[in-house]
Order: structure tokens, then C-alpha cells, then sequence
């Protein structure tokens, strides 16, 4: 019965337990971000990209 009581009472990898979750949390939260943006970033560059390709530039070298 004392080791059950030692067992129960030793929190020697509770930090590390605690650690491991919340690098978990951060890191599925960071791959949410990043989900949700990338549709955003990818029709603001495809909108750039039909701006540059349609822009004229003229030619005033004079030549």
C-alpha cells in the first residue's frame, strides 16, 4: 500500500506531461493559422499577379 501512496504522490513527470500538451496546443494552433490564411494570401497573389500581367508600361527613352 506505500508504494500505491509513493506512486500516487511522486509529480516528478507531471511538468514534462504538462510541457508536452502545451507544445502540442501551440503547435496545432500555429497549423489553424496558417490553414486559414493560406486561402487569403493565395488570391491576393493570384490578384497581383493578373495586375502585373495586364499592366502596360510605356516607353519614354525617347529612342
Amino acid at each position: 500500500m506505500k508504494l500505491f501512496n509513493k506512486f500516487f504522490k511522486d509529480e516528478s513527470g507531471a511538468v514534462t506531461v504538462d510541457w508536452v500538451v502545451l507544445t502540442a496546443a501551440i503547435v496545432g494552433l500555429g497549423i489553424a493559422v496558417l490553414t486559414s490564411v493560406s486561402g487569403g494570401t493565395t488570391t491576393l497573389a493570384d490578384t497581383i499577379s493578373t495586375e502585373l500581367g495586364t499592366t502596360t508600361i510605356l516607353d519614354h527613352s525617347g529612342s
